[in-house]
């Protein structure tokens, strides 16, 4: 820490024996500032850009990021018409993209583990989505490892807890390990991690585009103004419909959160213990060593011993290349039990936090690394990250902390991420029987 620094914040406490609250609310303001503006250079360099500020988001150099794309990527990725490939002919048409990624958890599974084909019923924020007796765990499309958002994914070179999906960045070198015949042989389409992973992941959860779909609604007309360059074999093709909806994701961005309100200039939108959070954050709890940029994300894989899925709520199986994160995809043991940073906008909606959804709570994840013990005695003490230390943080600060967390960092109108009806007029995020009873807009 600069000497300066030091005497600007001892200034401060002693200025506030003679201040009253607004004042000293005032004084964090300046501190956050003062600490922001010496890690990044400006507070502009965490702030998200608006949806109308198109070539300001990140994008792919090979998926130019248009409104067109967007519009049609919005309705792609709720469609229940795409699910055109069950391994069970009652699973036809019945789940989407958003089944595991819908906005009222997040755009993250408002369970444990998102469920594709097979699952039934959705509660109020997907959490009461079951198993269809139909099914068993060889037809069953249900994850292994807690579905990661697709909010803020932009700032994402690669995608999935292990990174496994990307050309570039993190996955260079990484060449040798894209296997043919799986999904990660996608890689070799040449495209960043959002892209590769929409590609892969229309074919894993049986989603896939029938032009005789899209010409018999009004989806041919969004293709056409998406893709007006593409030849008439090319246009109504699954490649493009994920092409539209990875820029539809990255285009979902927490950018009406208070805190990205602060750094835009309404210092009102934080209270006073949400900004002392923000100074733990950015000051003594070292979140921003990992959880960095506009996304508070990182591109960085990091051993912490969290379990994985796990428990009584678990089905199937988990295999060892899953179990070991990074090292899993990359087959180099120094990344063994490794997973990628998260973002930390949007968590209060979420049920399950951790790879393995092993914390209820923002504030048990706090005392989690607070405390530095793993919980997953599978993972060897050598394999932990160096950065796994306890952070001695007292109770006060690990609820102002966990109070900028989930209150600064929650953007309360993601619902304008979802459209309000499909070309096709079906019934979205699921469209079995069991969820069209608990979504009351769904007929």
């Amino acid at each position: 820490m600069k000497a300066y620094k030091v005497f600007f914040i001892l200034l401060i406490t002693l200025t506030y024996s003679c201040s009253n609250d607004n004042e000293y609310h005032n004084i964090q303001d300046k501190i956050l500032e003062t600490q922001i503006t010496e890690l990044y250079g400006s507070l502009d360099a965490l702030i998200m850009p608006s949806g109308e500020s198109l070539n300001k988001i990140p994008s792919d150099p090979k998926n130019k990021i248009t409104s067109e794309k967007i519009a049609l990527g919005k309705l792609l990725f709720h469609e229940t018409g795409l699910a055109i490939n069950p391994k069970i002919t009652a699973g036809k048409n019945t789940y989407s993209c958003a089944s595991c990624h819908h906005s009222k958890a997040g755009f993250q599974s408002g369970m444990k583990q998102g469920v594709g084909e097979g699952g039934i019923g959705f509660g109020t924020i997907g959490e009461n989505r079951t198993t269809s007796p139909l099914y068993d765990s060889t037809t069953l499309d249900i994850q292994p490892i807690r579905s990661p958002t697709i909010l803020n994914t932009a700032y994402q070179k690669v995608m999935l807890w292990n990174g496994q999906f990307g050309a570039t960045g993190p996955n260079k070198g990484t060449e040798a390990n894209w296997t043919a015949g799986s999904p990660k042989e996608k890689n070799n389409l040449g495209f960043e991690g959002v892209e590769t992973q929409a590609i892969a992941g229309l074919d894993v959860h049986r989603l896939k585009i029938d032009p005789s779909f899209i010409t018999s609604n009004d989806y041919k007309e969004l293709f056409d103004n998406a893709f007006p360059n593409s030849s008439a074999e090319e246009k109504y093709s699954t490649l493009n419909a994920a092409l539209a909806i990875a820029a539809y994701e990255r285009s979902v961005l927490s950018n009406q959160a208070p805190f990205q309100k602060w750094l835009k200039g309404d210092k009102s939108s934080l209270s006073e213990d949400e900004t002392k959070g923000a100074n733990l954050f950015f000051g003594k709890a070292k979140c921003y060593t990992c959880h960095s940029g506009p996304g508070l994300n990182g591109m960085n894989f990091h051993a912490l011993g969290m379990r994985d899925l796990s428990g009584d709520d678990f089905e199937g199986t988990i295999d060892d290349a899953t179990k070991k994160g990074r090292g899993g995809f990359t087959n180099n043991p120094e990344d063994d039990y490794k997973f990628k940073t998260p973002t930390l906008y949007n968590l209060k909606d979420v049920n399950h936090l951790g790879h393995g959804g092993s914390f209820l709570t923002i504030k048990e994840v706090l005392k989690y690394k607070n405390n530095a013990i793993a919980e997953n005695k599978s993972v060897p003490k050598n394999k932990l990250s160096k950065s796994f230390n306890p952070l001695n943080l007292t109770d006060e600060e690990i609820t102002q902390l966990s109070l900028f967390i989930e209150v600064s960092l929650y953007d309360n109108n993601l619902s304008r991420y979802v459209p309000d009806t499909l070309p096709s007029n079906n019934c979205f995020p699921n469209a079995d029987d069991v969820s069209k009873q608990d979504m009351s807009y769904c007929e």
